[in-house]
């Protein structure tokens, strides 16, 4: 059992291209709400800053790829200086073609924006996967099959065919999926609250081990000291690590792994409550129902319902 691949497949990530690219020169910018999205940006050619309230600038170059949570309102553009245009507003005025932005001809670039799409029923564990912002350096060495990808996207971006936006969709898709599984990205080496969560836990040799046998055995009565039994160290060490590394104690991750799938199942509306229930460790659905509602604050029947009507 793979604990990232079942991520992905809850999460199913898709991509959404945000109009057909931006070209701008001189003096410009684009601002951009707090909505909680995840959403990326790929520089084709030039250079430009992402500006956020309270933090340092940072410079994006040709070939840099970003992701960013908005969890801060932020703005694309050519100086700190610049009043922007409102995005929202911008790329809904703009129907067809590229958005064209600036007050010259000078510091000319182009870049594509977007963002992901995921399974409602789970969105909520794209909180655990990643850090507010990640930027791909273009010149990192570490990341060839990123690079490759993203070489892709530009030449069918610079030469666009039939069904380029699909194509491009799909290669920033697996981008994504690139990004979550590469063990070495640049984010900090000392585990913060920012940067906690199941990705750190699959780079821990011994919580990777716990989190591997709760996937591979979710119904199992798991207790701390038998998941510390199975990874071959002391209970107290076990669950210390654990909740450093993940950022909850590893009760809690089972539990909301078994909400997450239940959640899913629900979703898809293809088992009955009292089969999810014991297929996640419940001896009966009152039991997995008391669970849930108190998870997720309604019962498994009324987000059943609440699925179905908004599918």
């Amino acid at each position: 059992m793979d604990p990232f691949l079942d991520l992905i497949r809850l999460l199913r990530p898709r991509a959404a291209l945000l109009g057909r690219g931006i070209d701008a020169a001189g003096d410009w910018g684009l601002s951009f709400p707090a909505l909680g999205d995840l959403l990326f940006f790929w520089i084709e050619d030039g250079t430009c800053q992402l500006i956020r309230p309270g933090c340092d600038p940072l410079s994006l170059e040709k070939g840099d790829f970003v992701l960013l949570r908005t969890v801060l309102p932020f703005t694309l553009a050519s100086n700190r200086e610049v009043v922007p245009l409102d995005s929202v507003t911008a790329v809904a005025a703009k129907q067809e073609g590229r958005l064209r932005l600036g007050s010259g001809q000078e510091r000319p670039i182009s870049l594509h924006m977007g963002k992901f799409l995921f399974s409602t029923a789970n969105e909520d564990l794209l909180t655990d996967l990643l850090p507010p912002i990640v930027q791909i350096h273009s010149r990192s060495p570490k990341l060839h099959r990123l690079h490759n990808l993203l070489t892709l996207m530009e030449s069918e971006g610079r030469d666009p065919g039939p069904a380029s936006e699909f194509i491009i969709v799909r290669l920033v898709e697996l981008a994504l999926v690139e990004i979550l599984r590469t063990p070495n990205l640049d984010f900090p080496e000392t585990v913060t609250p920012a940067t906690r969560g199941l990705l750190a836990g699959l780079r821990d040799p011994v919580v990777a081990k716990a989190i591997r046998a709760v996937h591979e055995n979710v119904g199992r009565e798991w207790t701390v000291d038998a998941l510390a039994r199975h990874c071959g160290v002391s209970r107290s060490t076990f669950a210390t690590r654990f909740r450093a590394v993940v950022g909850v104690g590893p009760i809690a991750y089972m539990l909301r792994w078994r909400m997450a799938l239940a959640k899913e199942a629900l979703k898809s509306g293809t088992a009955r409550v009292e089969e999810i229930a014991f297929s996640i460790g419940y001896k009966s659905a009152s039991a997995f129902s008391t669970a849930f509602t108190r998870a997720v604050g309604c019962s498994p029947t009324r987000f059943a319902e609440s699925a179905s009507r908004s599918a």
